[in-house]
């Protein structure tokens, strides 16, 4: 399933990288087994709960602190997938064929970039 998303995507239809691509799918696969293992971390913290048994209380407090360094992990992984997606996207608008001069409104950040490269830190939150 996820291999024919991928596999579109580089299909020499559109002007993604074939290593930019095969970064983001590795970086992707990585994710879903850390989530993978989070998922088991998460049902063995609940089922040591429930047991009350003291000595899988205090195991619990090792498998939180596993499960923050795993959600820390997939958090860096996902900015190394956003700034290999973004540098892609920088490469590929600066060969493109878009001689308007106009930046598209990237300097102001309505855009996915600034006009010196970098993505927009601002996150819009949900209250």
């Amino acid at each position: 399933m996820e291999g024919e998303a991928f596999s579109r995507l580089g299909d020499g239809s559109d002007q993604m990288d074939p290593k930019v691509v095969q970064t983001l799918q590795k970086g992707l696969v990585q994710v879903q087994t850390i989530l993978d293992q989070n998922r088991l971390l998460m049902n063995e913290i609940n089922m040591n709960h429930e047991s009350k048994v003291p000595h899988n209380l205090t195991r619990n407090v090792g498998l939180i602190r596993e499960l923050n360094n795993n959600i820390k992990r997939v958090v860096g992984l996902y900015n190394d997938i956003s700034s290999s997606f973004i540098k892609s996207s920088i490469d590929v608008s600066s060969n493109g064929d878009d001689d308007d001069g106009d930046d598209h409104g990237s300097s102001s950040c309505g855009g996915a970039l600034k006009s010196n490269g970098k993505g927009c830190h601002k996150r819009n939150r949900v209250a």
